[in-house]
């Protein structure tokens, strides 16, 4: 501790400004910045946020907003927002409530969640507050998840404020579709870039079954509004589950023939409470066989860099599918995404169990640079790839509805 509180020393100039972040790295070390229900150790807190032969020259290098890493082509781009293997973090998914109005089975348990007492959970003000800092220093796309970000009563005034940001390129949402068709001229007018839409099943009684609730007709009445409105492609996520809805691929992809959409396939993965088992989990070479008996010619889509998906055509179809295979062939090399749990959590990683509340150092007073330095931390302790997927069903973490996906 020492040692790391020598480096501190050395890089603030202003006494006053130094004692304060002392005071924040404190709470980081004691663990008092972990979410309240976190399962982790006080033990693991203490490893995971105070090791110092990381923190020291990872603070050495991003000391100031002034110090950018600085590519030929590209604007400057925070050093806070790099890890040590280069990646740069210019997209941020921030959860804006963990209440849902649908169950589905691969997202929540069985029983419910016990959900975080709304006193500890962001507010308007700190949402904001958030967003504008990460896109001081390079994020140029957000995305509002939830639980499902469009009960949240105010997120036409979050989109709005969002909007106004210099230099954020990208407005998206993540949701159920419930509330979609009625919501979106509003959501376009506000500003709404990007739509995805979870749909899991194409048969009534089965979409009932996974999501435990009714509603199949209102989500269909979603994507077709978004058609309808001029989103293009409307992304549709579709959860594979083996004996569920597997068989039901290529009546996905026959959507896209006549319709711009963008079915995206996604590999059961495993989140607490969602008993996931490796037999459920329908592989994306597999998925990929499957649709190609029926359209040998599907063709490799080129995509960008950081995109998650592998992204195919048919010949002739207007839209495309894609496969998020987290599972069998990670993308972790490519890794652009950080993540603000609703109660104010910040996870580097989807799979990652570590965690660091910015809302509690907000709430500290903390100054925009000791939020940088808490936040550059973070990411400078992101691992080079998560673990595997036999690991990953091992690990304790938070259920995707109090993740935010």
């Amino acid at each position: 501790m020492a040692a790391v509180g020598g480096t501190f020393c050395r890089l603030f100039d202003r006494h006053s400004s130094l004692i304060n972040f002392r005071k924040l790295f404190v709470l980081c070390v004691n663990g008092n910045v972990q979410r309240p229900l976190s399962s982790a150790t006080h033990k693991e807190n203490e490893v995971e946020l105070g090791d110092s032969t990381l923190a020291a020259p990872y603070f050495a290098r991003s000391r100031s907003k002034q110090e950018r890493l600085r590519d030929d082509n590209t604007l400057p781009f925070s050093a806070f927002l790099t890890d040590n293997f280069g990646r740069r973090h210019s997209y941020l998914r921030i959860s804006l409530t963990e209440k849902c109005n649908l169950r589905c089975q691969y997202c929540m348990p069985e029983e419910g969640v016990k959900l975080t007492p709304r006193g500890q959970l962001l507010s308007t003000s700190e949402v904001l507050k958030l967003a504008r800092l990460f896109v001081q220093e390079g994020v140029d796309k957000i995305r509002l998840t939830g639980g499902e970000p469009l009960i949240r009563p105010d997120v036409l005034d979050i989109i709005a404020e969002l909007r106004k940001l210099e230099g954020l390129k990208t407005i998206a949402i993540t949701t159920n579709g419930m509330n979609l068709a009625r919501l979106l001229p509003k959501l376009k007018d506000t500003g709404l870039d990007l739509i995805n839409i979870s749909l899991d099943s194409l048969v009534p009684a089965k979409f009932e079954f996974i999501v435990r609730r009714k509603g199949f007709h209102k989500v269909m009445e979603g994507i077709d509004k978004a058609i309808e409105m001029g989103y293009n492609p409307v992304k549709v996520n579709c959860v594979v589950m083996r004996g569920l809805n597997e068989d039901e691929l290529l009546d996905f992809v026959a959507l896209t023939e006549k319709k711009p959409l963008e079915v995206r396939f996604i590999e059961y993965m495993p989140f607490d409470g969602n008993k996931w088992n490796f037999k459920k989990m329908v592989s994306y070479q597999e998925m990929l066989d499957r649709i190609r008996q029926q359209w040998p010619k599907l063709e490799r889509v080129q995509t960008g860099h950081t995109d998650t998906a592998k992204t195919f055509k048919v010949q002739g179809f207007k839209g495309q599918v894609g496969f998020i295979t987290s599972m069998s062939e990670h993308f972790c090399g490519s890794c652009n995404r950080l993540r603000i749990t609703a109660d104010g959590s910040l996870k580097v990683c989807l799979f990652g169990n570590s965690e660091v509340s910015l809302r509690d150092v907000l709430r500290s007073g903390a100054s925009d640079e000791e939020l940088l330095q808490i936040i550059g931390a973070a990411v400078g302790r992101k691992k080079k790839q998560h673990a595997g997927m036999f690991s990953i069903s091992q690990m304790k973490n938070r259920p995707m509805i109090l993740i935010g996906g």
